[in-house]
């Protein structure tokens, strides 16, 4: 179990969403999960339409562009923020952070369980505000422990109409067990954002990405829409699962804070440079083809001040380009479906054998 923090969003705390305009107006949540299939990636894809080049595995290298352009409006770039919440899910022992030295084995390592609260006392709120300066709807996975010990703030996620996604009932791995103990842990996680949020998810995404070979039929089966963990591409497709649709929308590494932007060494400057040109070389191959940009978001990372003014100036450069649209995932998964004939479909073998996510 990870520990409770009973003092939040009480006492000093309840003035905080005051300030910070926590009952802003807002979109209404998502009423209910969505029936769909499940998602995977490369074997043979196909993009109706066009007859575009292929790598030499046989996937599609481009996807057909029409007239009104691929995503909604004729926007040529999708992008879409992932915001992680995840401080009160970690173990309270051994959790991963920034003082090197190991804790010893089962004593409560309290400034790192400090520096994952940041998160949502912080770095949550700040985000909040920064996304309804932009007008920016964004997707964020929830773990459950972390958001039963601030569930106003993850009803506060929702209120201002972005999407609860999930990310497991606590911060920890969940491929190595037995299927049906898989099933139970994700079907877990989507229970608790449910009840705390009335938001049903329909995207997911494991603990670093791992899941066993049996998660898209797993997926499936639980009513999800799409995963995003797969960074193979940098444009939505779909994998057939038991004759039903299911999306991957990709996920990258290179942007990802928790990644590739620690504490140590972080050069902020590097940091803006490298969202701009990510963005100017997938907005420039948007003319011809379907982009997606991902920018990763960890509550207790890029939720610090410093980063928010980073992010801040990115959104704005984003935002000063004509044909782009900032979205959620559950929205690009959506599209990607009713737009299937512009969408690659990739036929992968099973799991095990491919090294990829498909079929179990």
């Amino acid at each position: 179990m990870t520990h409770s923090d009973p003092t939040l969003l009480s006492g000093a705390d309840a003035a905080r969403p005051a300030r910070r305009n926590f009952l802003a107006q807002a979109s209404g949540a998502l009423a209910g999960a969505m029936a769909a299939g499940v998602l995977m990636p490369d074997a043979q894809a196909q993009s109706p339409g066009a007859t575009p080049s292929r790598a030499a595995d046989g996937t599609s290298m481009a996807s057909p562009r029409d007239a009104k352009g691929f995503w909604p409006n004729g926007a040529r770039l999708a992008i879409s923020v992932s915001m992680m919440f995840e401080g009160g899910g970690q173990p309270i022992s051994g959790a991963g952070g920034l003082i090197p030295e190991p804790i010893a084995k089962g004593v409560p390592d309290l400034p790192t369980n400090a520096y994952f609260a940041y998160g949502h006392y912080e770095g949550i709120p700040r985000a909040l505000d920064l996304f309804d300066k932009h007008g920016i709807k964004v997707s964020s996975f929830m773990i459950g422990e972390a958001i039963k010990n601030a569930p106003e703030l993850a009803q506060e996620i929702v209120r201002r109409g972005h999407e609860a996604a999930a990310h497991g009932p606590t911060w920890s791995n969940s491929y190595n067990l037995s299927r049906s103990e898989e099933k139970r842990f994700i079907a877990e996680s989507a229970d608790i954002i449910h009840r705390i949020t009335g938001q049903q998810p329909v995207g997911w995404n494991a603990y670093f990405l791992r899941n066993s070979v049996h998660i898209l039929e797993t997926l499936q089966e639980l009513g999800f829409l799409y995963h995003i963990d797969e960074p193979s591409r940098d444009e939505p497709f779909i994998i057939p699962v038991k004759g039903k649709d299911f999306v991957t929308v990709p996920y990258t590494f290179h942007l990802n804070d928790i990644s590739a932007y620690p504490f140590e060494g972080y050069n902020p400057m590097a940091y803006e440079q490298a969202l701009k040109d990510e963005f100017d070389q997938l907005y420039e191959e948007g003319a011809k083809r379907r982009r997606m940009m991902l920018v990763g978001f960890h509550d207790r990372i890029n939720g610090h001040a410093n980063r928010i003014r980073v992010l801040d100036r990115f959104f704005t450069y984003a935002k000063s380009k004509p044909d782009v649209w900032f979205a959620r995932k559950d929205e690009i998964a959506r599209w990607v479906l009713a737009h299937r004939a512009d969408t690659p479909v990739v036929q992968r073998g099973p799991a095990a054998i491919s090294g990829l996510p498909g079929p179990g």
